[in-house]
């Protein structure tokens, strides 16, 4: 048989010879009786400490709280004061800064765009009020407004676009019948 290198990570399970050299080391012949005393006395003054801080600590929490109650803190307000001072400590970061600085820019480009477009609209709508088609479609529209009020009865001047609607809404609304019939008889039953 081959000698073969056995490494940590070695791929094959432990055969029954490598399970008996294991068996024969023993562990606490390092440690001489003397020093594994020390190690307990050491290891039982530790866990005498842990409780005793545990003791110390468990009385200053309850002090804490006592302190707290007397002073009004609640769960709350500490909530809120926690809650500021997280929201100023984000205001003063470097990031939030420069967000806020370029959705500055950002919002100030856009109130100009859109204040551009509404200056190009309002031109339009001028240079379309002042083209020929839309005065010879108001100048139709005068005269068949013209033409309704003559017709219904009021009086032969033309007056200005605004009277016109303003007289034609107002003939339509007389001329439209009412339900008085409906009405009276039902305050009579």
């Amino acid at each position: 048989m081959e000698p073969r290198q056995q490494g940590l990570l070695d791929k094959e399970p432990l055969k029954e010879v490598d399970e008996d050299m294991v068996s024969e080391v023993d562990l606490n012949n390092t440690v001489t009786e003397e020093e594994r005393e020390e190690m307990e006395n050491e290891l039982t003054k530790l866990e005498e400490e842990i409780t005793t801080l545990k003791q110390v600590l468990a009385s200053k929490e309850k002090r804490h709280l006592d302190l707290k109650q007397k002073l009004g803190i609640t769960p709350l307000s500490e909530l809120r004061q926690n809650f500021s001072k997280s929201w100023y400590d984000m205001q003063t970061s470097t990031a939030y800064k420069k967000t806020s600085e370029t959705l500055t820019t950002a919002g100030q480009r856009t109130s100009a765009a859109f204040s551009n477009l509404g200056t190009a609209i309002t031109r339009k709508f001028g240079d379309m009020r002042n083209s020929p088609s839309f005065k010879s479609f108001e100048e139709k529209v005068e005269s068949t407004v013209s033409n309704i009020k003559s017709k219904v009865g009021g009086t032969g001047g033309a007056g200005s676009f605004e009277e016109v609607l303003s007289s034609a809404a107002h003939a339509s609304a007389q001329d439209t019948p009412t339900n008085n019939v409906t009405e009276s008889s039902e305050r009579s039953c």
